[in-house]
């Protein structure tokens, strides 16, 4: 006899069990459609989670200041503290600011290429720094040039700044052409930015879905504020001893502030992508219930219909059958069961993520984590019944003699 079963017979033995193989193509299709949408959500979060920042990430820390009460001479109380902070042992460079790349503080606006294309601005992270972002931050810039001392302006002046340094993906989603150096474009108000300088990478971080990650903009703002960071580069193997004399030189030359929050840029980053890890790990614990929770449907569903059939499967193997005919025979089955249920998965998987597109602005899911899905379900449905199916095989053709 034939290890390939045909599938009549075993059709026809559906036929008699209809409820209970319904129950479990309908179970794999649930568990299909959720992993597959699972998948994709967790692969796009650690993405997200392993970019690059652009940034000096191994020598980088920051301090959130705030002075107590409403000094009037912010902007001298912040040149002295970040002269004070550059003259450290160690330190590359320093300087204050409103927010730098995965600090967690983000202040998007929108960028266009004319005053009058405001609904069509592309939106953009802006970071205000000094002539010294560039080595404070340890960005790589790849065309152009960064700002001069005399381009910058305090924040909230009347002074416009006229110039912006972008990042390559940002250059090359407003001039698909490769022209972005020295273009103008619009970005606080209706006054023209000359992008003078490109840098390689400064990623935000935004999360998951958000189509300005690499889209960032510097402007040569001196941010001034009761509340700001101080962004500091160190030599390498020298960060360690700058964060612990850094607050206490910034205490030394005012004690009525708060020095807070000093974090090396890994602990940013970490806070940053907190929620995303955390829904990544939580994804994946469902997903691995659902097919715990599947792998066990199919183990018992498969015991019960060996249970009910022992005294068939004893009359095949004393006509006989082989032990490898009996377990092609229940794999078959199952093969056709979970075929079934990940046709129902596949159209269900990619209905639920239109739906995730349309009302929770997540991204398309790709076709290939409906395939792996598939394959992961189908696999782990004959693996399930590989051990009813050894049990089946082992029953001895004596039962039918005795009419068991």
């Amino acid at each position: 006899m034939s290890a390939v079963m045909p599938v009549g017979p075993i059709l026809s033995a559906l036929k008699r069990n209809k409820v209970g193989a319904l129950l479990m193509a309908l179970q794999i299709a649930l568990t299909l459609a959720v992993v597959a949408n699972a998948l994709s959500v967790i692969q796009r979060h650690w993405t997200d989670m392993s970019r690059p920042s652009g940034l000096d990430e191994a020598n980088i820390f920051s301090l959130q200041n705030q002075w107590v009460g409403e000094p009037k001479d912010l902007y001298a109380r912040i040149q002295t503290d970040v002269a004070a902070l550059r003259s450290l042992p160690g330190v590359v460079d320093a300087e204050a600011t409103n927010s730098y790349p995965l600090s967690g503080w983000t202040y998007v606006v929108g960028i266009r290429l004319k005053s009058s294309q405001a609904n069509s601005s592309i939106q953009t992270s802006l970071y205000m720094d000094t002539s010294h972002g560039l080595a404070a931050q340890g960005l790589r810039l790849i065309a152009g040039r960064w700002f001069a001392a005399d381009e910058v302006s305090e924040w909230n002046s009347s002074k416009s700044a006229p110039f912006i340094v972008v990042t390559a993906a940002l250059a090359k989603r407003l001039f698909p052409g490769g022209d972005a150096l020295g273009a103008s474009v619009y970005v606080l108000d209706d006054r023209p930015m000359r992008i003078v300088g490109i840098v390689e990478q400064a990623s935000s971080g935004s999360g998951s879905g958000s189509g300005y990650v690499d889209l960032s903009t510097f402007v040569p703002y001196q941010f001034v504020n009761n509340l700001l960071l101080y962004v500091v580069r160190t030599k390498p193997g020298q960060q360690a001893a700058v964060m612990q004399e850094a607050k206490q030189r910034l205490l030394d030359i005012s004690r009525v502030r708060i020095v807070d929050s000093i974090q090396r840029f890994s602990e940013s980053r970490t806070k940053v992508f907190a929620v995303a890890a955390a829904t990544s790990w939580l994804l994946g614990t469902v997903c691995a219930l659902l097919l715990a929770i599947t792998a066990c449907g199919t183990v018992g569903l498969t015991m019960l219909w060996v249970a009910q059939r022992r005294r068939q499967i004893g009359m095949r193997r004393a006509l006989g059958a082989r032990r490898i005919d009996i377990l092609s025979y229940f794999h078959t089955e199952n093969l056709l069961i979970a075929g079934s249920g990940a046709l129902l998965g596949i159209a269900g998987g990619l209905g639920l993520n239109l739906w995730l597109t349309k009302h929770l602005a997540m991204t398309r899911m790709s076709p290939a984590y409906i395939v792996v899905g598939a394959c992961i379900v189908l696999l782990l449905s004959q693996l399930a019944v590989l051990w009813p199916a050894i049990r089946a095989a082992a029953v001895p053709p004596s039962l039918a003699a005795r009419g068991l």
